[in-house]
This record gives C-alpha cells, sequence and structure tokens, in this order.
C-alpha cells in the first residue's frame, strides 16, 4: 500500500519515497505493517540504512535489530536480551522492480 506518490531514482531504480510493507510472521501467520520513508532513510520513523540490497535499522521499542533483504523479502530481527539474545524471522511482501 502506498502512502506517498513522489518518485525517487536510486541508481536508474524508480521506487515510491514512501511505502507501507505487510510482513508475516512464517510460524504464526500473525502480520504487521512497516513505513519505510526512503527520502528520509526511516523505517517506523527509525533511523535505518537503505542500500539496493537491504534496510537495516534499530526499534528501540522492542531492542530490535532488523534487516529487510530487499530481493527475497526476508526480514531478520536480532534481539539481545539478559540469556544471550534470539532471532526473529518473517517475509515482507515487497512489490517487483519494473
Amino acid at each position: 500500500m502506498a502512502v506517498g506518490l513522489a518518485i525517487q531514482a536510486i541508481n536508474g531504480d524508480a521506487q515510491e519515497s514512501k511505502t507501507t510493507v505487510t510482513c508475516t510472521n512464517p510460524i504464526s501467520s500473525a502480520s504487521w505493517q512497516i513505513a519505510i520513508d526512503f527520502e528520509k532513510s526511516t523505517v517506523d520513523s527509525n533511523q535505518a540504512k537503505i542500500t539496493l540490497a537491504t534496510i537495516s535499522w534499530f526499534d528501540p521499542a522492542d531492542g530490535g535489530n532488523y534487516t529487510l533483504d530487499r530481493k527475497s523479502g526476508d526480514l531478520t530481527a536480532i534481539v539481545a536480551s539478559s540469556t544471550g539474545g534470539y532471532f526473529r524471522h518473517g517475509r515482507c511482501a515487497l512489490e517487483k522492480s519494473r
């Protein structure tokens, strides 16, 4: 679902400046949305590093370090804890490049 209409070109690939992506937990089938703003380099208002291959960010709300693979849609969160931490996995529905 698109939030914005502006188009931005990165290395010749056009993309919307803002978009909302639905992600799903492959085990529980629970889903949630993330808001990506390419112009501001944020995900859900958290500062993000956006490259052609990945989007990565830290979410202080849950302490997760997230990495979204832009080709496959695989989402990995690494969360630190007193027991050594854990991984969470998801799959995000990314639109294919035109």
